[in-house]
């Protein structure tokens, strides 16, 4: 692990089991998280290729490497324990998710005092799709360097697992049923080295042939109705699954969730609807149906899998809730509502 801070450059060569934090005496100094693994290695690869670009733009920084799933987590509540108020995350939406996390459990400040950016270095870029973000490197460091900044909500999510009710903030997109099934076998994969773009869509084709919906009772704002779910998708983002589109009409600033339940599709009739995931049309089918809420319950007697960004959790009884304008984020392009 080592730390570059700028205007003055050097390293620090330290053992990689161990995590330290530099007292941040600057308020306009950025923390990096870097995910080295993000990308099938693009994180550590191209990592100084990043960093030529980010001194070019003046920016001024200290970095830190992650080393496990879940450590941009503590990074992140070090960070701000430290004194950092500004986060960038190199990496995909996973390593995005764990230092929301890490800013939304934090007792060292308010989350509003936060302002978040993303160079993406993932193979799904879901996130930074919606905001203009782009994979080039030297574009996204540009917009970081413009700061253009909206105040995003954050959703929250209770689930179940082999150690009882957890809870996790997501940015983006949570999921229950065929979706989560989909996005276990791909994080089963890409940990064994096995990415790429069409990873998702390879998995999403081949989990369909054994996949069976579930009866579940789904609570919309206090009101009830029974569904037998394929998926239920609750989006504060619009994209998910490198480019899908299940919640085409959610903002992320105005305070709502929306959410997508497919009801009753069966395997077949899915893969002749495939294009609608994509072509943000999904909601004109007739068992799909859409909802915008600040809260949303879901039981089932068989369970269903739950995820969030794309990071798999654990299984219903779960619920999903909004938590309204709790962080700044960089943007390139403002969705238009």
């Amino acid at each position: 692990m080592f730390f570059k801070n700028l205007p003055f450059y050097f390293h620090l060569c330290l053992p990689l089991n161990q995590t330290y934090m530099i007292q941040c005496t600057d308020q306009n100094e950025w923390l990096i998280i870097v995910n080295p693994n993000a990308g099938n290695g693009k994180g550590e690869k191209d990592w100084d290729k990043i960093s030529d670009l980010i001194t070019k733009e003046n920016i001024r920084y200290v970095v830190n490497f992650t080393e496990r799933k879940g450590h941009a987590i503590h990074l992140t509540l070090e960070a701000l324990e430290a004194g950092y108020r500004k986060i960038i995350t190199v990496g995909g939406d996973g390593t995005l998710n764990e230092v929301v996390n890490g800013v939304l459990t934090s007792k060292s400040c308010k989350s509003t005092d936060i302002t978040l950016s993303l160079i993406p270095v993932g193979t799904g870029n879901d996130w930074g799709r919606m905001f203009g973000i782009p994979l080039d490197y030297e574009r996204a460091v540009k917009i970081i360097g413009e700061e253009k900044r909206l105040v995003h909500d954050i959703g929250k999510v209770s689930f179940y697992n082999g150690e009882g009710k957890q809870e996790r903030y997501f940015i983006n997109i949570a999921g229950l049923g065929f979706e989560s099934v989909v996005v276990s076998k791909t994080n089963y994969q890409k940990d064994r080295g096995h990415g790429g773009k069409l990873i998702y869509f390879y998995n999403l084709l081949t989990s369909l042939m054994s996949y069976k919906n579930t009866p579940a009772e789904i609570v919309i704002d206090g009101e009830a109705k029974h569904a037998n779910v394929f998926s239920v998708n609750i989006g504060n983002g619009r994209y998910c699954g490198g480019g899908m589109r299940q919640t085409p009409n959610a903002v992320p600033d105005d305070g709502f969730l929306d959410v997508t339940v497919i009801n009753g599709m069966g395997k077949f009739e899915i893969i002749r609807n495939l294009k609608i995931l994509y072509d943000g049309t999904i909601l004109s089918h007739p068992k799909i149906e859409g909802y915008r809420c600040r809260n949303i319950k879901v039981s089932s007697d068989s369970v269903l899998h739950t995820e969030a960004d794309g990071e798999s959790l654990g299984h219903t009884p779960a619920e999903f809730s909004i938590i309204p304008a709790s962080i700044n984020v960089v943007y390139g392009t403002k969705l238009i509502q």
